[in-house]
């Protein structure tokens, strides 16, 4: 049955974090501000998750003159135990092509 009452619930499938990891595998000189447009993010917001990537060993950065160069530490296993198994690289593949 529709609920056009305005009150559906709205979701995707892939989380910010997940969109913002695209983005740089595709593009590891990205610039922050791109990375915000392309997700639909704030730049802080991308900030915080590429600092929680860094945390957690997905990500890696190199200052490069006045830019940030990245790397994805793609042999990482994915975090939640349901998806245990994939590499970040295995999820990667499917996402980039």
């Amino acid at each position: 049955m529709d609920d056009d009452t305005g009150s559906a619930r709205h979701w995707t499938f892939l989380t910010n974090h997940a969109r913002v990891l695209v983005q740089i595998a595709r593009d590891p000189g990205i610039r922050v501000r791109d990375v915000a447009t392309c997700c639909m993010l704030t730049e802080r917001a991308v900030q915080r998750i590429i600092a929680d990537l860094e945390d957690a060993g997905y990500l890696s950065h190199q200052r490069r003159g006045r830019t940030n160069h990245y790397t994805v530490i793609d042999s990482k296993q994915l975090r939640h135990p349901a998806d245990a198994g994939p590499t970040l690289a295995e999820l990667l593949s499917v996402l980039l092509r």
